[in-house]
C-alpha cells in the first residue's frame, strides 16, 4: 500500500439539510453509503485512507469498523467542509506526498479510477489532477502537498477546496473518463433513489 505516497481522505461529515438524514448512512447495495466508498478507498494503491466524520459521527463509526482506515471526528463540522480539510491534512502521514479528497456521497467512484488519478500524478509531474467528463469537472481531486498544504490550511466555510482549483485552472491535470454517472452525488431524496437504481445496474453488470 506504501508504494504510491498519496493518502486518501473521505469526507463523511455532513449534516444533510436537503435530505433530512444522513446520507452518508443511506443504505446502498446492503451497506450505508459511506462504507461504499471507503471499501473503494481501502482497495486502492494509497498510503493511507482517513474519514472524517462529523453529524452522526457516532452512528458512522460502527459501520466502518474492521476497515483499514483511520477516523477523525471534526467537532467543528457544522461550520463547513474546510474545516475537515484541514484537519486531515494536519493529520496525514509524514510520508504523503499528495492527498486524494474523496465524498462519501459519490459510491460510484471505484478503485480504478483511484488508481488512474494516482498514476496520472505520477507520470504526469502535475500538481493537481481532477476527473473530466467532456468540460464537466468532477470528483475526487488530488492535490500535491507539496504545492497545496499551505492553501488547504487556509480553507474556511463550506466551498472546501473548489476555490484553488477555480484560482488555478492552468495547474489542473484532467483525466477525461469514459461516463458521467461517477460524478453523480447525493442531495435530495430523488437523488438517493436515481442512485439506487445505477447502483444496482452496476452490480448487475459488473
Amino acid at each position: 500500500m506504501v508504494n504510491n505516497l498519496v493518502s486518501a481522505v473521505l469526507l463523511a461529515a455532513g449534516g444533510a439539510k436537503r435530505m433530512g438524514q444522513p446520507k452518508q448512512l443511506l443504505p446502498l447495495g446492503g451497506k450505508p453509503m459511506v462504507y461504499q466508498v471507503a471499501v473503494a478507498a481501502c482497495g486502492a494503491d494509497l498510503l493511507e485512507v482517513i474519514v472524517i466524520t462529523g453529524a452522526a459521527g457516532e452512528k458512522v463509526v460502527p459501520v466502518l469498523t474492521g476497515l483499514p482506515l483511520r477516523i477523525l471526528h471534526n467537532d467543528n463540522w457544522e461550520t463547513g467542509r474546510a474545516s475537515g480539510v484541514r484537519l486531515a491534512v494536519q493529520s496525514l502521514d509524514v510520508r504523503a506526498k499528495a492527498v486524494l479528497f474523496l465524498l462519501a456521497d459519490q459510491p460510484l467512484v471505484d478503485k480504478s479510477l483511484l488508481n488512474k488519478m494516482i498514476n496520472t500524478y505520477w507520470q504526469s509531474g502535475a500538481n493537481l489532477v481532477v476527473p473530466r467528463w467532456q468540460n464537466q469537472r468532477g470528483n475526487p481531486v488530488l492535490f500535491d502537498l507539496s504545492c497545496w498544504r499551505y492553501d488547504l490550511l487556509q480553507l474556511t466555510g463550506d466551498q472546501g477546496a473548489r476555490g484553488i482549483l477555480q484560482a488555478h485552472p492552468q495547474c489542473i491535470q484532467y483525466l477525461d473518463v469514459t461516463s458521467p454517472e461517477i460524478f453523480y452525488d447525493v442531495d435530495t431524496p430523488e437523488d438517493y433513489l436515481l442512485m439506487q437504481q445505477m447502483w444496482d445496474l452496476r452490480e448487475r453488470f459488473s
